[in-house]
This record gives C-alpha cells, sequence and structure tokens, in this order.
C-alpha cells in the first residue's frame, strides 16, 4: 500500500507557475522578482534552458551584467543556434564596455537570423 507523506513541497506544476510568474514581473518591470521566482525553478531544473534564459533577461534588466552574461553563455552552450541569445550577450557585452565580443554576437545573431535589428547591429558594412 502506498504510503502519502503529505508533502507541500514544490511540485512541477509549482514550478511551471513561478516560471510563468517569472515572465510576468520581468513585463512589469521588476526583473529581481523575476530572478527570485527563477532561482527556485532553475534549482530543481537545472537543465531547463527557457528558465534560463529568462533568468538572464531579467538579470540584464537589473542591469546584473556579470550573472546575465553567465546565463546567456549557459544558453548558448546548449543551444549555439539561438540568434537571440546571442544578440541579447552581445547586448550584455556592450553595455559591459567589451565592444569586440559584442560584434562576434551580434553578427552571429544576425547570420542565424537576419532580422532587421541583428542586422543592424552587426554593422556588417563596417
Amino acid at each position: 500500500m502506498p504510503e502519502f507523506s503529505g508533502s507541500t513541497g514544490p511540485t512541477p506544476e509549482t514550478h511551471v507557475i513561478d516560471f510563468r510568474a517569472a515572465e510576468q514581473l520581468l513585463a512589469a518591470r521588476d526583473p529581481r522578482g523575476a530572478v527570485k521566482l527563477l532561482d527556485k525553478v532553475i534549482a530543481a531544473h537545472p537543465e531547463n534552458t527557457a528558465a534560463r534564459l529568462l533568468r538572464a533577461r531579467a538579470f540584464f534588466a537589473a542591469a546584473q551584467l556579470r550573472p546575465a552574461e553567465l546565463e546567456f553563455t549557459i544558453v548558448l552552450e546548449r543551444e549555439p543556434d539561438n540568434a537571440f541569445a546571442h544578440f541579447a550577450l552581445a547586448r550584455t557585452y556592450e553595455r559591459s564596455g567589451r565592444p569586440e565580443q559584442a560584434i562576434r554576437h551580434f553578427r552571429l545573431a544576425a547570420a542565424l537570423d537576419p532580422q532587421p535589428e541583428y542586422v543592424a547591429a552587426a554593422r556588417f558594412d563596417t
């Protein structure tokens, strides 16, 4: 007969709710609140690339550039063809005063997905 512990710990559904709430917090310009929720999600699911990408965006919005850089890098290790992650990492490098690293990732983003914003940032004409 199965034994029920009555545990009220986080469930997979709780993590989905936290992820969605973090999206809303980021949209409402509360990146630090989003990071707090995502920390729990990532602690339970470190392989969740979507949560890492959202946390990277939240770190960037909170001007926490080093943690943003680390998270974008993890995303790109898992998804090297993620044009948005390249673009966002480039913006992070740009804000950190590292233009040589930024241009490389702007160009990778534009090559992967030639959106006008990516192509303009890539400055292929220079």
